[in-house]
């Protein structure tokens, strides 16, 4: 059975996508923000991440939704992506820093 369009092969393949993109990209997503968000914020370092992680819950909800209300698996996975970077910033090393 081919792979076309309208088939019902390739729809479950579609909702399998972004099931995986709402579950891991949405965690994927999270993760970095609340990395970033952590190290961004101008408060002390247990203040932050506290502030980070109460945020982060808000944001995992709303990186689920919006992968199944993007356009396409393919915009749902990139928007996923976004949080490279964000983990990049928080996770970044800082020179002096001591744990």
């Amino acid at each position: 059975m081919a792979r076309t369009p309208g088939s019902p092969r390739h729809a479950v393949l579609l909702v399998l996508s972004r099931s995986g993109a709402a579950l891991l990209g949405a965690y994927l997503f999270t993760y970095g923000f609340t990395a970033a968000l952590a190290r961004l914020l101008p408060l002390a370092r247990v203040d932050a991440v506290i502030i980070a992680t109460l945020l982060s819950l808000l944001v995992f909800c709303a990186a689920q939704l919006w992968a199944f209300a993007a356009r396409s698996a393919w915009q749902a996975w990139c928007g996923a992506l976004l949080g490279l970077p964000l983990a990049a910033i928080g996770l970044w090393p800082v020179p002096g820093a001591a744990g």
